[in-house]
């Protein structure tokens, strides 16, 4: 329990600076370098929700 107790504040600190590039990445005018700011914003978030939780599937359970 203590080892998720000590990724929380990471796991929030990188939604921040996910929601923060995406903002930055929305104030600049249409061009290329909108649009590089804007992937990287989105590969942040990717990553921010990559290492959340993982629930399991809804449906069938699977067989033994």
């Amino acid at each position: 329990m203590s080892e998720k107790m000590q990724r929380a504040p990471d796991q929030i600190d990188r939604e921040i600076s996910a929601a923060d590039a995406l903002e930055r990445a929305r104030l600049l005018p249409p061009g290329p370098e909108r649009n590089e700011a804007l992937k990287l914003a989105s590969l942040l978030r990717w990553t921010a929700d990559s290492e959340g939780l993982v629930f399991a599937k809804r449906g069938r359970p699977r067989k033994g």
